[in-house]
């Protein structure tokens, strides 16, 4: 069996694992080299997900992932009142990992491996001659910005949120800390992730439609918004617009669209590669299920697939972007009510509960 992988980013090379780990042939294709992560840039990984990544995927090493026990949410119109609060008394909620620590790990690992191979994109008929050619069982498409994408995977329901996302990384005198916070405030959500006892990442989403943000501001803004943090140093600022899109269909032939390409969204809840995550344990198991019956993999498993993907990530997608247009309404109100009802409603431990199984599993607990 021998399956193509076209992208060079964490989502293609967790999935290039993923099938490697079931001794099946990948050849995984990259444009220039390898995709380069900004050192600010974090993303949080659900209980349940890691669980999956680490059985299933890579077993990541301790010393990449940091515990979070509590979330507590805040809004800059109820000064030191918790908006929402999510914790379990039993267990951590999620996990904090540092993307280039966890890419550089997982490429040491995989290219050890005989059955990956990492090959150059070199020619721009790359594409075409694949086509062609045709001696792949499945072709996976993980970038967003390829001849394939472009002939074959153009109909999405897009959504420009005029947002740009701000990341970096605080040096701070050392406390214990484990419990992220998100503060709401006029310009957008500012979330403080903790990555150890000393260094906190910031991811901050601000509202550029009306207003240009200058470096110095965007470090005002965290700095005013600061919830505990005695800082040293805060490192050099990143920057990325910010986007939803679910793509209409998910397959052309036997190529099959992943990661970013079928689904983008809002990163004020922290399940982008969470949801991606959730996809790779679909695709997995379909196509262990074929390896199980002894049948060939075929695009049989990519209808499967979106048969049981499409729905339950359309549905997921709109949740994150109902929960930022929520919160951008009540940016544009004046007055302390609407807020203050969102805060009722927060109180019930029966929806605070039903949210954390929905971070942790997506649709499918």
């Amino acid at each position: 069996m021998n399956i193509c992988i076209i992208g060079g980013g964490l989502t293609s090379l967790s999935l290039a694992k993923n099938l490697i780990n079931k001794k099946i042939n990948v050849h995984f294709y990259y444009k220039n080299k390898i995709e380069n992560f900004s050192s600010s840039r974090t993303i949080g990984i659900s209980k349940n997900n890691l669980e999956f990544f680490k059985k299933e995927i890579y077993n990541i090493p301790k010393k990449i992932f940091w515990q979070i026990k509590k979330i507590e949410i805040y809004s800059e119109k109820l000064v030191k009142e918790n908006l929402l609060r999510f914790e379990n008394d039993k267990d951590n909620l999620f996990y904090i990992v540092k993307n280039d620590d966890l890419y550089a790990s997982l490429l040491t690992k995989i290219s050890k491996n005989r059955f990956f191979k990492k090959k150059l994109i070199k020619k721009n008929y790359f594409y075409v001659d694949l086509i062609k050619k045709n001696k792949y069982d499945l072709i996976i498409n993980c970038d967003s910005n390829n001849y394939l994408s472009k002939k074959y995977f153009t109909k999405k329901i897009d959504k420009d949120y005029d947002n740009l996302a701000y990341t970096t990384i605080l040096k701070h005198n050392k406390i214990i800390n484990n419990i992220a916070t998100q503060i709401f405030t006029r310009d957008g959500p500012i979330a403080f992730l903790p990555i150890s006892n000393s260094e906190t990442s910031i991811v901050c989403s601000l509202d550029t439609k009306k207003k240009k943000y200058k470096d110095s501001e965007v470090l005002d803004l965290i700095k005013k918004n600061n919830p505990k943090y005695k800082i040293q140093k805060i490192f050099e600022l990143s920057s990325f617009k910010l986007s939803s899109s679910n793509l209409r269909n998910y397959y052309h032939k036997n190529i099959l669209a992943f990661g970013d390409l079928l689904h983008r969204i809002h990163p004020l809840a922290g399940q982008g590669f969470n949801m991606t995550i959730r996809d790779i344990k679909i695709l997995s198991r379909l196509i262990q299920n074929k390896i199980d019956l002894g049948m060939q993999i075929d695009s049989s498993i990519l209808v499967d697939f979106e048969k049981d993907t499409k729905n339950k990530n359309f549905i997921f997608s709109n949740s994150i972007n109902f929960i930022y247009e929520v919160f951008n309404f009540d940016k544009k109100i004046k007055n302390k009510n609407f807020i203050k009802i969102l805060k009722a409603i927060g109180e019930k431990t029966s929806l605070t509960n039903y949210l954390i199984k929905l971070a942790d599993k997506g649709l499918n607990f």
